[in-house]
């Protein structure tokens, strides 16, 4: 596997994930995973703070070493790190700009929905980048990292994310080579200095 490195110093390790690959270790663990691969190409002891489902690329942080760890874990706690997507999602969204702000909870075999009553709080902002009559290109800025987030709070309005296996109708969406979702830019500061690191959008996607 060929990794992208895209940021790196002394505390953090950032790189480009390509889709189809899990971040972490899944309940098989005799499939490999990013972190995995990482280790062994680097002989660093990497440490996760966040993860990206296995259909999305894109830039993803890990820790050098437990310190890190720590300080990273309280940032993404206390929404210090702020996330940009790019993705592709079916029909046109009217709005500019908007806020989604739906609680979601799990369902049952991976799948999360939204649940007014018993849901998490779950907020994700989005700007629109250009539309056509079939498809919308949109920025998604989630305040909140609740597991598929992203792909539930558009499939919740009516506008799934393109490819997605799991949300929307999957005799149209097995018709994408993948999953239109991308991590763009991870922004928080480190040591005083304001870090941006961003992933170039893959041909894949384009």
């Amino acid at each position: 596997m060929t990794i992208h490195v895209l940021f790196e110093n002394e505390d953090l390790f950032a790189v480009e994930k390509p889709e189809g690959i899990s971040t972490v270790f899944e309940r098989c663990k005799e499939v490999g995973c990013l972190v995995q691969s990482l280790r062994d190409i680097t002989g660093l002891p990497l440490m996760p703070v966040h993860r990206l489902d296995k259909a999305v690329s894109g830039a993803v942080v890990f820790a050098k070493h437990p310190r890190a760890h720590r300080i990273l874990n309280l940032m993404f706690d206390r929404r210090e790190v702020h996330k940009t997507y790019a993705a592709v999602v079916h029909g046109i969204i009217e709005d500019r700009r908007g806020v989604i702000d739906k609680p979601i909870r799990q369902f049952g075999s991976g799948r999360m929905g939204v649940d007014e009553i018993r849901g998490k709080e779950s907020i994700t902002r989005f700007e629109t980048v250009k539309s056509d009559s079939q498809y919308t290109w949109v920025k998604l800025m989630p305040d909140t990292g609740r597991r598929h987030q992203l792909r539930v709070h558009m499939y919740s309005i009516g506008r799934p994310i393109v490819g997605d296996p799991m949300y929307g109708d999957r005799s149209v969406q097995s018709g994408y080579p993948r999953l239109m979702l991308h991590s763009q830019c991870i922004e928080f500061s480190w040591n005083g200095e304001a870090l941006q690191i961003a992933s170039p959008i893959p041909e894949t996607f384009l």
